[in-house]
């Protein structure tokens, strides 16, 4: 099975789908990935601003954040008591009150006293090497204090990792830092930064830096690595990327040129190739990218300021021209404006956010962005799933693609972000950081049947995955969506799906309300077996993928059905949020 991180689900979702499992490791950290979407990116990466939810390369990594486990298991979420919310937790922390019992100190802790602090007055937990107290934390864990407990008293890295590593947690605790281990336990890998950040928490300088561990998959064959090269002309500058294999109609490259520097990072599968630089004189601030998908050639556009002739593109910066895995790639934020909002349902918008002139952003299909805010002087970070304009966009040349970035958000009344997002003027600034994921194209490799399994804004992903099987592969015979939804009005793009059905007869959709009225004539209730049985299509011969992205217990419920009608773990992939 595979599995990608997508959309994120406030808990009234979740309440339709939730199912009972126990001991799942993967809740101890629930609290930190339902209500942050934050990341630290390296050892010695300790931020000292205020900031929630800043995601780090590994969100999309097999073995971490949100994700279900091998058995279909999946964390589960405890009702938390009134007044312990997330924006509860932020008043708390900057109330004053002292969280550590330290009065302000800060602290070696060996590992002998680590383990002192083990009950649930007094719960002390490493991560990275930094001790917090996360006793008064136990009634704002939406994991519940059970799990919470699970890493009381231990160095808790590996467990933290294999849930939320993106997680940036050490400014959600920062006022329950304790100190530092004395001697560090089990350091987990972190990949490399791209930027120099703070190395200090409330004052203290983290371990140091640990060499890192070699990569969990072995980088492809040498010849695969891909090049570039470099020409100009009297008024322009053109660096060239040789990808070294076909490049899908989305796209894969994206280019931020800010200031002096310019980043170029091709998205390739599971693999990153980052081409980074000072240049050598200035340019203009806008940049123009072509692909010519059917050989893999990106090439970049620079205009310069000066009709000078350049010796060199400039000085190589850290990490240039390295092939590397995409979880292990640092993120990379660029500001945007919200140039409109566009209504959807009664309570999901299209945000249509355009980057900077100098920037391009070709999100692949199944990828994931991070969009970061300012609530309350916090930054707060959570990851959505780009769509484009419409279900089927007319037709853009390369030159076009990436200046804007379109995000379809359903807005909670309590949410912190959606809220705040919901009240946002037309021009105001956002960061968006990514893309990012482990989607590829791969798996669609011979498919014939592919089917798509959402529930709310579990459609997001499904939308360009729609748009990518009927424009780019020929192998598909039948797309289907089955689309879980409580009344007909939270069906999302409904007449554009209707309307794309009418179009392309490989394509069906099949609405199901949970809450309908009594004149839908369409599916009723939730997802069970019967009505996968009778949907899920497997002829003679065929290849078969099911795509699934909804709340958790969604997700949970779908994949054991799955499993019950013999569909194998090769057959399933998870946008799981």
């Amino acid at each position: 099975m595979v599995k990608e991180d997508g959309e994120d689900f406030e808990e009234e979702e979740e309440e339709d789908y939730r199912v009972e499992n126990r001991g799942n490791i993967s809740t101890v950290f629930s609290v930190i990935s339902s209500v942050l979407s934050g990341f630290v990116r390296n050892w010695g990466c300790f931020r000292a601003s205020e900031m929630l939810n800043v995601p780090s390369q590994s969100f999309p990594s097999a073995e971490s954040q949100q994700r279900v486990s091998p058995a279909g298991q999946s964390r589960n979420k405890v009702a938390l008591k009134p007044g312990h919310s997330l924006l509860d937790w932020i008043r708390l922390t900057k109330s004053g009150r002292d969280l550590t019992g330290l009065r302000g100190r800060l602290i070696e802790v060996t590992e002998d006293e680590l383990k002192k602090h083990n009950t649930r007055s007094d719960c002390w937990t490493c991560i990275r090497g930094m001790v917090y107290n996360v006793s008064a934390y136990m009634d704002f864990h939406p994991g519940g204090e059970a799990e919470l407990m699970r890493a009381a008293g231990i160095d808790s890295t590996d467990l933290f990792d294999q849930v939320h590593r993106w997680v940036n947690y050490e400014s959600m605790l920062k006022e329950c830092l304790v100190g530092r281990m004395a001697v560090k336990l089990s350091p987990a890998p972190q990949a490399q930064t791209e930027k120099t950040e703070s190395t200090h928490v409330n004052g203290l300088s983290a371990p140091p830096p640990l060499r890192l561990e070699p990569l969990s998959a072995p980088l492809p064959a040498k010849d695969h690595r891909p090049r570039y090269d470099w020409f100009q002309t009297d008024a322009t500058v053109n660096i060239v990327v040789y990808t070294k294999r076909k490049i899908p109609s989305s796209g894969c490259a994206v280019v931020d040129l800010q200031g002096e520097t310019l980043r170029v990072e091709m998205l390739l599968g599971k693999m990153s190739y980052l081409l980074y630089w000072r240049l050598y004189s200035e340019v203009q601030g806008r940049v123009d990218v072509q692909t010519a998908h059917s050989v893999g050639k990106v090439q970049v556009c620079l205009h310069k300021s000066v009709k000078d002739k350049w010796t060199k593109v400039g000085q190589p910066l850290e990490l240039h021209d390295t092939f590397t895995q995409c979880k292990d790639r640092g993120l990379f934020y660029r500001e945007c404006v919200l140039v409109s909002k566009t209504e959807v349902t009664h309570d999901t918008q299209v945000l249509r956010l355009q980057l900077p002139p100098g920037s391009r952003m070709q999100v692949p299909v199944g990828r994931h962005v991070y969009l970061k805010a300012s609530v309350q002087g916090t930054d707060v970070v959570k990851p959505y799933t780009p769509v484009d304009q419409t279900l089927i966009p007319p037709a853009q040349s390369s030159a076009e693609m990436g200046s804007d970035v379109h995000l379809m958000i359903k807005i909670y009344p309590d949410g912190v972000l959606t809220s705040h997002l919901a009240n946002l003027p037309i021009g105001a600034a956002l960061s968006v950081g990514g893309p990012e994921g482990s989607f590829t194209t791969r798996v669609l490799r011979d498919v014939t049947h592919l089917y798509m399994l959402a529930a709310g804004t579990g459609f997001t992903p499904m939308a360009r995955l729609i748009r990518l099987a009927l424009q780019d592969l020929t192998s598909i015979r039948k797309a289907r969506l089955l689309f879980f939804n409580r009344q007909e009005r939270d069906v999302l793009w409904r007449s554009q799906l209707e309307e794309l059905c009418a179009r392309e007869e490989r394509f069906e959709v099949e609405s199901v309300l949970s809450e309908p009225a009594d004149s839908w004539e369409g599916r009723r209730g939730r997802i069970d077996a019967c009505a996968l049985q009778n949907l899920l299509e497997r002829p003679e011969h065929s290849k078969c993928l099911v795509c699934v992205c909804g709340p958790t217990g969604f997700t949970e419920l779908a994949v054991q059905l799955l499993r019950q009608l013999d569909f194998s773990e090769e057959e399933i992939h998870i946008f799981q949020g």
